[in-house]
């Protein structure tokens, strides 16, 4: 910053004063610089830099962000594909298991319906409610 240029100036004006002073054979024990200001320019590039690093380092939060996004959405993918596989490897195995998440739809809908302050009728075909419907496939007649 320019606070810190002003004191490294100030600095090396102390130390020129004082190499020319000793040649006249005087000793400066302190210089006192009251008024240091610098060019327009000098003070626009030092803020124009600032800006400039700024920006470049918002660039790179929304470059690390964009990643983070895309990793996040790789995992995502991933998870839903697995979560594919498992249930597609579940219904192979047992044919029960889509009946078994028809009655759990089932439930959540009639749980979100009773739970409801407003009174609904609809047909309970369409809402999974009829599971006396439902045919496992696996199940065969039993005496």
């Amino acid at each position: 910053p320019v606070t810190v240029n002003q004191q490294v100036v100030s600095k090396d004006i102390r130390r020129i004063l004082a190499e020319r002073a000793r040649y006249f054979n005087i000793v400066l024990e302190d210089v006192s610089i009251t008024n240091l200001t610098f060019s327009r320019e000098y003070t626009a590039a030092v803020e124009a830099k600032q800006v400039a690093q700024q920006e470049a380092e918002r660039a790179k939060f929304i470059v690390d962000r964009a990643v983070q996004d895309k990793q996040s959405a790789i995992v995502r993918a991933q998870g839903e594909a697995q979560s594919a596989r498992l249930i597609g490897q579940a219904i192979q195995q047992n044919p029960a298991f889509l009946t078994l998440r028809k009655i759990e739809a089932a439930r959540d809908v009639a749980s979100t319906i009773s739970h409801s302050a407003n009174r609904v009728f609809l047909n309970a075909d369409s809402l999974l409610l009829n599971l006396g419907d439902l045919h496992t496939g696996s199940v065969t007649n039993a005496k």
